[in-house]
């Protein structure tokens, strides 16, 4: 028991370095309970270290919860507003770019099916674009091929 008592804080220290890691690198910040208890063990575990705070067992399971608490009630908000950010970009594909010829006329508003590596397509424009003309695909959806006239 005293081997333990003598090495609890930089057990505190390495629980919640290990804590921390796995909230960051493996649940990417899709939960913040990890990160609460990492950083209050890392802290609990600092001032045990430096004699601020008595080396036992309960003190720490005590100082942690409560410094658990403090933490999550003062960073819940800016956290969840950091977790809500999401960047909204365009998908790239490698069939962006891809030319084709239409092998029938296709109106703006309408789909026509074309086949390409075994796949149906749905080939769409926002303009009129005549059978035979060489198209280029500029966005691809779930089954859908956005296109334009070749330039």
């Amino acid at each position: 028991m005293d081997d333990m008592a003598s090495h609890l804080p930089e057990a505190l220290m390495i629980l919640g370095l290990l804590l921390l890691a796995i909230e960051i690198l493996v649940l990417g910040f899709s939960t913040f309970v990890l990160l609460y208890i990492g950083l209050s063990a890392l802290v609990v575990g600092g001032m045990m270290n430096m004699d601020w705070l008595p080396i036992s067992l309960f003190s720490a399971i005590g100082n942690v919860a409560i410094l658990s608490a403090v933490l999550a009630m003062l960073l819940w908000r800016p956290m969840k507003r950091y977790q809500g950010y999401v960047e909204k970009k365009d998908v790239t594909n490698d069939m962006v770019g891809y030319r084709f010829n239409l092998p029938e006329d296709l109106n703006s508003g309408s789909s026509i099916p074309f086949r390409y590596s075994g796949i149906l397509w749905q080939v769409r424009s926002s303009q009129d674009l005549a059978a035979n003309q060489e198209v280029e695909v500029v966005r691809v959806a779930v089954g859908v091929l956005e296109v334009k006239a070749a330039e």
